[in-house]
């Protein structure tokens, strides 16, 4: 099925040929005839399935009606608003926008704090039909009166299970009461908990609900291994197989803001270049380091959960797991940034004593056999004892593996081609490790 068939207009069509696509993904079949019909969806897709166009391509259309009649006097409206979760997020569902709408007469604009309001107040000033923004610097602008939300049309809550983690749901709730009562919502979700169906009950109306993979699904073309090691050899791995396998684009996990900009100094020093992206970055270098790490002179990207959100890059090689997250879920948000769109990919996870008990989580809630492998010349040493793993709240810590021992404090952990290997080519054969018994902890 191509798009001119489920019912988009030429100028769409045309710009979406141009960005090479011709096929739409199962997402995009479901969700364009949905949000078409001018009722409220609600959407479960795990990232890298072409989400994103699913809900832009048909809000073009309808926005772009000639039959649709704006008001008669006065500056054009704010007839679309798209909240996301990060700045990233918002530059690039705001570039998606321009570049699906480039034949059509509809201007778009994106918001997000860390930069000047100044110049986002003098855009507003001029004719915005599509908006794309961050919930708290959107309220910024609305308690300065300086945006209008009162004639939105359609209301889009893009992955709001990321938004609920990262505390959004006051924010997002104040939003609500500035926009018109009557109107489209479409909530995109890559996990449904029970916080999202309840934000869904008091949002949608009626919505149509689509879901296009098992709930928390990892994607089949995403190759998955876990290699054992001790905590302290972590940094020495991961050279090692950058430098073995010469691996480029590299997107490396870690826990803490402190652990990726110490990880990113070590890689570095053993002369790969990398970079460290966090909430504590300015936007100018958090843009930079994707800019270099999407035109590929940026070899490694060391990235917290939060900030790594809204990072599409078309075909990703290599997620690296340094530290395994807290929460389950995060795994499936981390290794979705590759394999996309039908491209292939693979993550690694490096996973130490500490972390046996959330390898376990991780394994029971995608329901993927996740052994650790030991790899010759990395035997972790079975005198080591477990600690505590810190919360990835906490600041100012060393970072797990590869870092100078360290008072911690103890915290209760709350407890995605037909693959290459994640060895690559002219690796020695791993010796398998005894299987991660999935014991204890709950999902949440």
């Amino acid at each position: 099925m191509s798009f001119a068939s489920l019912g988009l207009s030429e100028e769409i069509v045309r710009a979406v040929t141009e960005r090479g696509y011709t096929d739409p993904t199962p997402i995009q079949l479901q969700a364009i005839p949905a949000v078409l019909s001018g009722g409220d969806l609600l959407a479960g897709a795990q990232t890298g399935t072409g989400k994103t166009a699913g809900f832009v391509l048909p809000i073009l259309h309808r926005l772009a009606d000639k039959a649709v009649k704006g008001p008669s006097e006065g500056r054009p409206p704010i007839r679309a608003l798209i909240l996301t979760p990060t700045r990233e997020l918002a530059a690039q569902v705001e570039e998606s926008v321009r570049e699906y709408g480039k034949y059509l007469k509809l201007n778009s604009m994106m918001m997000f704090g860390g930069v000047n309001i100044n110049p986002q107040i003098q855009k507003l000033r001029s004719r915005v039909d599509i908006l794309v923004a961050t919930p708290g610097r959107l309220l910024d602008h609305a308690q300065q009166k300086t945006v209008d939300l009162s004639k939105v049309e359609i209301l889009v809550l893009d992955e709001a299970d990321r938004m609920l983690d990262m505390g959004f749901i006051r924010d997002i709730k104040k939003i609500m009461a500035l926009i018109p009562k009557q109107r489209q919502t479409l909530l995109f979700s890559a996990t449904f908990s029970d916080e999202i169906k309840t934000l869904a009950d008091s949002l949608l109306n009626n919505p149509a609900m689509i879901e296009v993979a098992r709930r928390n699904a990892t994607a089949e073309l995403i190759s998955q291994k876990a290699y054992a090691v001790d905590r302290e050899r972590k940094r020495e791995l991961l050279t090692h197989l950058i430098k073995e396998h010469n691996w480029f684009q590299v997107l490396v996990f870690t826990r803490t803001k402190h652990a990726a900009n110490r990880l990113a100094e070590q890689l570095d020093k053993d002369g790969i270049p990398a970079m460290a992206i966090h909430g504590n970055k300015s936007q100018a270098a958090r843009t930079r380091a994707l800019k270099e790490f999407k035109d590929g002179s940026l070899q490694v990207l060391v990235a917290t959960d939060i900030a790594a959100r809204g990072i599409d890059i078309s075909e990703l090689p290599h997620v690296v797991n340094f530290e395994l997250p807290n929460v389950a879920e995060d795994y499936v948000h981390r290794i979705g940034r590759t394999g996309r769109a039908g491209s292939e990919g693979e993550a690694l996870s490096l996973v130490c004593v500490d972390e046996h008990k959330l390898l376990a989580d991780i394994a029971r809630l995608t329901k993927r056999d996740l052994t650790a492998e030991i790899l010759p010349g990395f035997e972790p040493d079975p005198r080591i004892k477990a600690e505590p793993i810190l919360n990835g709240s906490q600041r100012g810590n060393q970072p797990r593996g590869g870092g100078q021992g360290r008072a911690r404090t103890p915290v209760r952990s709350g407890s995605q081609p037909a693959a290459r290997p994640a060895g690559g080519g002219g690796a020695k054969p791993a010796a398998r490790a005894p299987a991660l018994h999935r014991t204890g902890g709950r999902n949440r």
